[in-house]
């Protein structure tokens, strides 16, 4: 079910379907990517995996499991619709038979989305109600409008980091940078031919997509994120969007030299009783 939150010249909508963001306006403009052909997602929630380890398959607790899909499960299931405020909606997932024969951890995981005076405030919160410590991985994949207006084409925009920063990428076997000590990244096809462009421990706390061309521009904070990813599908000129994704840390994949997701360097580790907030806003202009 869909829920609304407006005020002002404000909006937005999300789902109870995946807890996903569905519309982001500002003056009745659509920041957010809607849905269309080119990726069937708005802005997905990646828990408890970033992407997925090798071969979908993992150990823990000395058991073999198998996520059945990319970035984990909370997106492609149904939350419980839990509060609506003024300016706020919450929805929750709780562990089931269905989430324990892929992921051994009891858990509950809370999303509300808040509206801000220029966009939007995301909150994962995770508790383990469970007997023993639990591990995971938690991000956002919110893609956003690109051309953002009528008038400009996606090469007019750019992806601007808060502070200079060296970005590279690894194409057979080789470590190849994009930009050396600098802020912006121009935003083509042939940037996103080797997939993501992940960005660990960025010295950077914000993210924008902007234009010279247009006035409208978005720009990510993610205060307590340890990876920054940028994406775009390769050679397909319908994707007209670019996400910008805040991950709590680099992808699980990175960590498949160690099978056991109890000892996976990068997964968040929560202890009985414990909750654990990820936040990251969502300006627009």
């Amino acid at each position: 079910m869909l829920y609304e939150i407006k005020s002002g010249n404000l909006s937005f909508s999300a789902d109870t379907a995946g807890a996903e963001l569905h519309s982001l306006k500002r003056n009745g403009k659509e920041y957010l990517w809607q849905c269309g052909d080119a990726w069937k997602r708005y802005a997905p929630i990646l828990f408890p995996f970033i992407c997925s380890p090798g071969n979908k398959t993992y150990q823990a607790d000395g058991t073999v499991y198998q996520m059945k899909a990319n970035h984990g499960f909370a997106r492609d299931l149904e939350f419980s619709f839990l509060e609506q405020t003024e300016n706020s909606v919450t929805f929750l997932l709780e562990s089931s038979p269905e989430t324990l024969a892929q992921y051994p951890y009891e858990f509950s995981l809370k999303v509300r989305y808040t509206l801000l005076p220029d966009g939007v405030k995301i909150e994962n919160i995770v508790r383990n109600p469970g007997q023993k410590p639990m591990y995971f991985y938690l991000g956002g994949h919110p893609a956003f409008n690109c051309p953002l207006d009528e008038n400009t084409v996606f090469t007019d925009y750019y992806i601007e980091y808060e502070k200079p920063e060296t970005v590279s990428r690894n194409i057979s076997g080789q470590d190849v940078i994009l930009v050396q000590n600098q802020k912006q990244i121009p935003v083509t096809r042939e940037l996103f031919d080797y997939d993501a462009i992940i960005l660990p421990n960025p010295d950077s706390k914000k993210i924008s997509l902007k234009s010279k061309k247009s006035e409208h521009a978005v720009t990510v904070e993610f205060p307590d994120a340890e990876c920054i990813a940028i994406w775009s599908p390769e050679k397909n000129n319908d994707a007209a969007f670019v996400c910008l994704e805040p991950w709590t840390s680099v992808p699980v994949y990175f960590d498949d030299d160690q099978p056991d997701l109890e000892k996976k360097s990068h997964a968040r580790r929560l202890n009985p009783g414990q909750e654990y907030c990820y936040t990251y806003l969502i300006h627009i202009q």
